[in-house]
């Protein structure tokens, strides 16, 4: 008789993520894939080289634990560059299997059963699954369409005697919501007035349109000695693949992250580490000339979305635009996204995933638009021929 195996009580709700999902029925249907946040090409050549290169010369072994010195002195010199951050690579810097295990870490590592994380919904899906392993408990602010503004009250109630951490996504998945000076001072009042930590996901950090600035968290007054910041090089270099991120900030905090990421990969792909290390030290006109590229990208999809008839809300950041099906007479976001493939050759991803608040995504759905123009084009004419 076969056992029975089942997950966790603390995992009983988390099944297969959307993107694997959805990016399963793009394969199978053959579909164009706008669900999954990846781009169809590959980042610099030259920085690939480098990985090339690292192999042939027996860069195959087990790495330091922390990250090889070079790639923790870019990334320090990375912080110091954009935003004037001092940080000492021998202690200040982790090197992590991308930034989902980042998060996973300092989770793990900084929380206690019972103790509330506040974040914001939608959120990205990994933060509701890494909060539950912690033993944590998540207490969600809603950022609505069409600002996705924080509500000032709705944040404040959030905190409880219980709030250990505030986990902060900016630029923001899905939304593409970049966070302005005000909002990111009101949750670090929050977090000085409550003595709470913080932990932010930066991974979109040079991912931001129409001259706004990302502003890390940690820059703002008080908050270098309670944050945790996150990135990765897989977004800006577009070497998703790769899974090389980090964690920055108080050497107590990142030494904490240290000891729980010890335990899930240990180390992280050692040839990758030279190639980023180089990345992140390329010229300012890679940075610009990336983020115009994407920008152009972002309006030539939210024009075919809007053609196609759907109610688009242009993203200020990220790789994502959100879009609301009511205008098509549609309701159910997710079982939209479930018959597209079938009814357009198109994958999309519903948004009602990332809410608790179910009321508020359950119309929502979300396009990637790191894609070639071809491939961005070819989809907007698809979804175009659903109300023709």
């Amino acid at each position: 008789m076969a056992t029975s195996v089942r997950p966790t009580g603390r995992l009983a709700d988390f099944g297969t993520t959307i993107f694997a999902e959805m990016s399963a029925l793009a394969a199978r249907t053959g579909a164009i894939n706008l669900g999954q946040g990846f781009p169809d090409t590959d980042g610099p050549e030259a920085v690939r080289e480098i990985a090339v290169q690292a192999m042939r010369d027996g860069v195959n072994q087990y790495p330091p634990g922390p990250g090889i010195p070079a790639l923790r002195a870019a990334i320090a010199a990375h912080q110091r560059r954009f935003y004037g951050i001092e940080l000492d690579p021998d202690g200040e810097v982790l090197v992590t299997t991308g930034a989902t295990e980042a998060v996973a870490a300092a989770l793990l590592a900084l929380c206690e059963p019972g103790d509330e994380v506040v974040t914001f919904e939608p959120y990205y899906d990994s933060y509701a699954a890494c909060i539950a392993m912690a033993g944590a408990r998540r207490r969600l602010v809603t950022l609505r369409p069409p600002d996705h503004a924080i509500d000032p009250e709705a944040l404040e109630a959030a905190f409880s005697p219980r709030t250990r951490l505030v986990l902060v996504n900016s630029p923001h998945n899905p939304t593409g919501k970049v966070f302005d000076r005000a909002e990111l001072e009101l949750i670090a009042r929050c977090c000085r007035d409550r003595d709470v930590l913080a932990v932010t996901d930066e991974v979109y950090e040079h991912l931001t349109f129409d001259g706004r600035k990302h502003v890390p968290l940690a820059t703002l007054p008080g908050m270098a000695e309670r944050t945790l910041t996150i990135s990765s090089a897989g977004k800006t270099f577009s070497f998703t693949g790769w899974k090389i991120g980090w964690a920055t900030g108080p050497r107590a905090l990142v030494t904490a992250v240290q000891t729980a990421k010890q335990f899930l990969t240990y180390v992280s792909g050692a040839p990758f580490q030279p190639a980023i290390a180089f990345a992140l030290g390329l010229e300012d006109g890679y940075f610009s000339a990336f983020r115009a590229e994407l920008q152009a990208k972002r309006d030539r999809l939210c024009a075919g979305l809007e053609a196609a008839g759907l109610t688009v809300f242009p993203p200020a950041g990220t790789y994502f635009v959100t879009a609301d099906i009511r205008p098509l007479g549609e309701e159910d976001g997710y079982a939209f996204c479930r018959s597209l493939p079938e009814r357009a050759g198109v994958v999309a991803v519903p948004t009602v995933v990332f809410y608790d608040a179910e009321e508020v995504g359950r119309p929502l759905i979300r396009f990637a638009f790191c894609k070639r123009d071809e491939v961005i084009d070819e989809a907007a004419a698809r979804l175009a021929r659903l109300h023709s």
